[in-house]
């Protein structure tokens, strides 16, 4: 035995198990490729961050050695986008070690409540308890009605102003809780050049 699992694991729809798959497993050389069929005229290829999984979204009916086909003409390209991926912050992040995660807390920690006496006068607001965590899927969140703020330590993976426009947006959000007009027009105002900070968190 290999451990490898067998071409066309599959993951089914919610119509039950006689039910056509959503997804299918498929080796193609060194590649696992997840074959997504679904009412689409094109095939559409992805790799996908922070772990590089590719996905090939196809009509119905394809075949899979089509798909096999199509896949191995696209290795070089697929190549490169793994290799950029797992270069890049997230794919950094996805494969961290303990003591990693605690390096960039403590980089986040010592950066965070400067920060934070910064734009507290500023904006006329004062936090509560700050937190770090590590996240996967948020780069920080406040609660309003304790003034908490919680800071994402990958942020350390990422230019210093990213830092600044996370903690400017959740003491942003002690003066407006949700994320309508007038919290942007907030941020316009505060921190102008705050989209450039968050494209680069994208």
């Amino acid at each position: 035995m290999n451990g490898r699992r067998p071409t066309g694991a599959t993951r089914k729809n919610a119509f039950g198990s006689g039910a056509a798959p959503l997804e299918e497993l498929v080796f193609v050389d060194e590649f696992e490729v997840w074959v997504v069929r679904k009412r689409v005229k094109n095939i559409n290829l992805h790799v996908k961050p922070p772990d590089g999984r590719i996905e090939v979204s196809v009509p119905l009916r394809t075949d899979t050695e089509f798909v096999r086909s199509f896949v191995r003409e696209k290795a070089s390209w697929i190549r490169k986008q793994q290799t950029r991926i797992a270069e890049s912050p997230q794919g950094v992040a996805a494969a961290a070690s303990p003591d990693e995660v605690a390096q960039w807390k403590a980089v986040v920690q010592a950066f965070v409540p400067q920060l934070i006496a910064k734009w507290e006068p500023v904006l006329g607001v004062k936090a509560g308890k700050v937190a770090y965590r590590n996240m996967t899927s948020r780069w920080g969140s406040c609660q309003p009605s304790t003034g908490r703020i919680c800071i994402n330590v990958r942020l350390a993976l990422y230019p210093p102003e990213c830092l600044e426009y996370v903690v400017v947006h959740e003491l942003c959000h002690l003066i407006e809780r949700g994320h309508d007009p007038r919290f942007y027009a907030l941020l316009d105002e505060f921190l102008p050049d705050w989209r450039s900070a968050r494209a680069k968190l994208r």
